[in-house]
């Protein structure tokens, strides 16, 4: 519906900026090897959403689910992951909000955005994921 398409696009705002950042500077890195440490983590965070993107084929995401994705991921979740880890991350990640805030998920699909109460409690269930998931994998 409309209001899953008004949140999809507020999220995907920032990602599409953020892709853009790390394509250029991706672009940039090729010719220079001493990068800064700013540089380094904003393409570490540029791969890992271009991780999160690439979706399976035949078997389509609900919207309210990629942006619990692109959430964890403009949020600096996934940061910290190797990059073959952020599939199962999601996996698991997408499983644990369904299970453990079910409702924030529902206002998302219904009215397209959240509430700051609903923003923060989606922040700290997947700072609690996040946390579960790296002690289970390293």
């Amino acid at each position: 519906g409309s209001a899953q398409i008004k949140a999809m696009k507020k999220v995907a705002g920032t990602l599409r900026l953020d892709l853009a950042q790390y394509r250029e500077k991706q672009a940039f890195a090729q010719f220079g090897s001493d990068l800064d440490a700013v540089t380094k983590a904003q393409l570490g965070r540029g791969e890992r959403l271009v991780e999160l993107l690439k979706q399976p084929q035949f078997k389509p995401m609900p919207v309210e689910l990629q942006v619990v994705s692109i959430f964890a991921g403009n949020r600096g979740f996934l940061d910290s992951l190797a990059v073959e880890q952020i599939r199962p991350y999601e996996a698991g990640l997408h499983d644990y909000v369904t299970a453990n805030c079910k409702s924030i998920l529902d206002d998302m699909a219904a009215k397209g955005e959240l509430s700051a109460e609903q923003e923060k409690a989606l922040t700290d269930a997947i700072a609690k994921f996040t946390k579960e998931f790296k002690e289970k994998n390293n």
